[in-house]
């Protein structure tokens, strides 16, 4: 009998996790408040309230996996839907048995000066940061104190068909509009394709030597915004286009009446410096390598409803 999964939200990463259980024949069910279904062939979907602990247990009795993909949508909701749900989350993966597993983010590390490392402590002091540290840190207990078994991944800005930065702006850049992007366009910055966020933690899930901390995807080596964004755009086969910075200073002014760019401006630390992830200790353990390069930004291009010409070569 082949194994059940669990995972909840049916976002780029749970769509992206589903995919890859699917292909080695594991069920799958994806829950979502709504029940929306997909186009993954062979996939269950639920509807389901993930914050009721009770109804998550019910859905994961038998699963051997709990993952949690969720995305609560917008930053202002944040403080009040993440932890009733991600007390769910962990509630009925205790109660079940069933691997938890996490799709976080570096908003715990808050600003790092080099590149980012696992070892580094959560240090975050922006709301948000501390909120996904304090989630993963009762995760991380729970592990240590032999309740559950927790691991989570944590990747960059998503591109290869994620919601990031790049494929914010991609749909006007497409039709040759200048654009203005996060910070400062001139620094390097890792990106993280989403489908490599799910092999690693598929990968690790099936390691149990890799529970009890947290992964970093292994991603393409670091560019500038401006060169990201242009080097999906010659995937599509289109030209770059005017790359302008939308500054810190700007965000503060606008967030007064604007709340989501308010938090979004919180995190401009993330683009007004080197934003470096170090993936040194997954790709060891995990013998896994980043999609390539050319290919993430196919698939990026791809996302965003482009023509993307037929490739001539192959790595």
């Amino acid at each position: 009998m082949s194994a059940h999964h669990l995972v909840v939200g049916a976002g780029p990463a749970g769509r992206h996790v589903a995919a890859l259980l699917l292909a080695r024949g594991d069920r799958v069910t994806l829950a979502t408040r709504s029940g929306r279904r997909t186009d993954l062939p062979g996939a269950e979907h639920l509807a389901l309230d993930a914050s009721d602990a009770d109804a998550l247990t019910r859905a994961a009795q038998g699963a051997v996996t709990l993952v949690n993909a969720a995305n609560p949508g917008a930053y202002t909701q944040w403080e009040r839907v993440w932890p009733p749900l991600a007390a769910a989350l962990l509630t009925a993966a205790e109660r079940t048995g069933a691997v938890y597993a996490v799709v976080g983010n570096l908003y715990p590390l808050g600003p790092v000066d080099g590149p980012m490392r696992e070892d580094l402590p959560d240090a975050a002091t922006d709301h948000k940061g501390v909120l996904r540290a304090r989630l993963w840190a009762d995760a991380l207990a729970a592990h240590r104190a032999g309740r559950v078994r927790a691991v989570e991944v944590r990747g960059s800005d998503y591109v290869g068909g994620g919601q990031g930065h790049v494929s914010r702006v991609l749909p006007a850049a497409l039709r040759g509009r200048p654009v203005r992007m996060v910070g400062a366009v001139d620094q390097p910055h890792t990106f993280t394709d989403v489908l490599d966020v799910a092999r690693t933690l598929v990968a690790a899930v099936d390691d149990p030597g890799a529970h009890g901390r947290a992964w970093h995807v292994p991603s393409a080596p670091a560019r500038t915004q401006a060169q990201a964004l242009a080097d999906v755009l010659a995937a599509a086969g289109r030209p770059p286009v005017s790359v302008r910075a939308l500054g810190t200073r700007t965000l503060r002014t606008v967030g007064l009446v604007a709340p989501g760019l308010r938090e979004v401006g919180q995190m401009a630390y993330q683009f007004t410096r080197p934003y470096v992830l170090d993936d040194t200790a997954a790709r060891a353990r995990f013998g896994l390598d980043h999609t390539p390069w050319e290919e993430t930004c196919r698939r990026t291009a791809a996302a965003a409803g482009a023509d993307v010409p037929a490739r001539t070569s192959q790595r």
